[in-house]
């Protein structure tokens, strides 16, 4: 075992991983959010971590914030620190589960970090690592998010095209799950990311008073690649609440749009939302399963 990774149980049904990082790039809280979302609906239990050793940076001018633990006083004395964690987590019993990661994008020594976080994904025997992750793009907030895919080993991507994803021509910085998707083709390691585009939206022509609307917690985004991953993965979760969470962000932004082009009818944004919905091609993922069964249904409706 990597020295900078711990492991003090090994589930014996853990083949699958769900993967997220607190990082600079994460619209829409999906990296980060999600996974924590997956720990608190399962109880998943804690079942080891990578040691923060040479991750991480304390400072630079000017970033400090963006940087450094946070620490919470209370009349002088230290309530809470806030340390940059990188852990693993297993929902589930010993008969069926999958597991967990959730951590804190590396500042330096990515090498090193990559090499621990997979040899702790050897070391469970994990089969396949799904990373989860959002950006910003001008998309309606009322349709199934597009997601976007990168992968580590050639021979995944005709199984990944069936998931309704578009295969990323991305060129520029790498983020850390881009990162680890390359370390992992050299160790034989089948890793992919899905990417969902999160809502936002630049109303600055109209008004200085409205400069950027952003989707900041985009539970229709979790929920989209949740239904691919509940599938992929045969995880057999109830997805009922996150679509709840789903309908009930889409109705909110329902009033929200409405509340701005009455209020503030320079911005047209009615006009708007129209030429976003133009511009973008839906495309839905529907499980195979699933649409036996809406079949079935309505063969016995007519039946």
């Amino acid at each position: 075992m990597n020295d900078l990774t711990e492991l003090w149980e090994k589930p014996p049904s853990g083949k699958y991983m769900i993967a997220g990082w607190h990082q600079w790039a994460d619209a829409g809280v999906v990296s980060s959010a999600l996974p924590q979302y997956l720990i608190d609906q399962t109880q998943a239990r804690k079942i080891g971590k990578m040691k923060s050793d040479g991750f991480y940076l304390f400072q630079i001018p000017g970033t400090h914030h963006l940087l450094r633990p946070v620490v919470k006083l209370d009349e002088g004395y230290r309530q809470e620190l806030r340390e940059k964690r990188n852990e693993f987590f297993y929902a589930g019993d010993d008969g069926k589960g999958f597991l967990i990661f959730l951590g804190e994008e590396p500042h330096q020594n990515e090498e090193q970090y990559a090499g621990a976080f997979f040899d702790a994904i050897e070391e469970l025997g994990v089969q396949r690592v799904a990373a989860v992750a959002g950006v910003y793009g001008a998309v309606p907030y009322d349709k199934n998010r597009d997601v976007s895919c990168v992968y580590s080993l050639p021979t995944m991507k005709d199984e990944l095209a069936k998931y309704a994803v578009r295969f990323s021509n991305y060129e520029g910085g790498a983020t850390i799950s881009m990162y680890l998707a390359h370390k992992a083709e050299e160790r034989g390691i089948e890793f992919f990311r899905f990417c969902a585009f999160t809502p936002a939206y630049d109303l600055s022509k109209g008004s200085m008073l409205v400069q950027r609307m952003t989707v900041e917690q985009d539970f229709k985004a979790w929920y989209d690649l949740m239904i691919r991953l509940n599938h992929m993965f045969n995880l057999d979760m109830d997805l009922s609440d996150l679509e709840k969470r789903s309908d009930d962000l889409i109705a909110e932004w329902d009033s929200k749009i409405d509340h701005i082009a009455e209020a503030m009818p320079q911005l047209k944004v009615a006009a708007y939302m129209e030429q976003v919905n133009e511009d973008f091609a839906e495309v839905s993922f529907v499980p195979l399963s699933d649409l036996w069964e809406e079949e079935l249904g309505h063969l016995l409706e007519d039946l």
